[in-house]
């Protein structure tokens, strides 16, 4: 018998998304937390968050711009830029292929956005993931948006703020993806020299080289309610070292009860939180 078989399960049951038929896709969702049948209409005014429980829906990128930035100030930055597939990588189906298809589900080029927006009239640099596209996967061309995102910021003399949604590096660009890790960890340390604040939002999941990267070096690091948070995920953990986690583990109130994130931020708060970071931090700067 394979020794594969004789691994015991640790008996997680992952969440996963509701199943809608053709028909109803367009109007009806079931919330994964307490499995209410909404109104997709409803959630979408309501900031892509269940009306019964407050369970956070992933909410689209181009979305988050509006609840972050006032009405009209953000301007997008390095809109043309498309991943290239430099190792021809191929499994189920081809690298290439991938991309194509993500774009045409998501309209976005690539899992990032980044530019220049304005929160109650504070400018900052500011860069969001698209987690549609290939589970929010950094690869070069998300590398360098987030560099820029910082070298910017550094540039402008601004803060900026990263809003993290990703399964880590894209293991179809290889090496190539690993090394934005280091690459947007150095931007980011420059631009810290000089005493520009840097804001972590981190939405769920937050996972792999992202988690290891950028995303857990915020002057302020903030979640939204039952992100999960961490390197691996609990049941690779657990089927690693045979062991059972905490309740909660690598789940927003568990990291913050650890100290590991400085607050946890419902949709509806999280401008009016930014906006007095910014007056806080533009005040300690006067007084210097």
């Amino acid at each position: 018998m394979s020794w594969i078989k004789e691994l015991k399960s640790p008996g997680i049951q992952a969440k996963a998304a509701p199943i809608e038929s053709k028909a109803s896709a367009n109007l009806w969702t079931k919330c994964v937390d307490c499995g209410a049948i909404l109104y997709r209409v409803e959630i979408e005014r309501n900031r892509y968050v269940c009306l019964k429980c407050d369970y956070h829906f992933p909410m689209p990128a181009r979305e988050r711009v509006e609840l972050l930035c006032d009405a009209g100030t953000f301007k997008e930055f390095d809109a043309d830029l498309v991943p290239t597939d430099p190792l021809k990588f191929v499994d189920v189906s081809s690298y290439a292929n991938r991309i194509l298809a993500s774009q045409k589900k998501t309209g976005e080029k690539d899992a990032a956005i980044w530019g220049e927006g304005e929160c109650e009239g504070q400018k900052f640099s500011l860069a969001i993931f698209v987690f549609e596209f290939m589970g929010g996967s950094m690869g070069s061309v998300v590398g360098e948006k987030i560099t820029r995102c910082f070298e910017y910021a550094r540039e402008k003399k601004i803060p900026a703020i990263v809003v993290s949604s990703s399964g880590g590096a894209r293991m179809q660009e290889g090496i190539l993806s690993l090394m934005q890790l280091v690459k947007t960890c150095a931007a980011l340390q420059k631009m810290k020299r000089e005493g520009l604040p840097y804001i972590s939002l981190m939405a769920h999941p937050t996972t792999g080289g992202v988690a290891a990267s950028f995303a857990m070096l915020g002057d302020i690091a903030v979640a939204e309610p039952g992100a999960l948070i961490g390197f691996a995920g609990p049941r690779v953990i657990e089927q690693t070292i045979r062991q059972k986690l905490p309740e909660g583990f690598q789940k927003a109130p568990f990291l913050l009860e650890h100290g590991m994130i400085d607050q946890i931020l419902h949709r509806k708060d999280q401008k009016k939180y930014i906006s007095q970071v910014f007056r806080m931090l533009s005040a300690s700067a006067n007084e210097k």
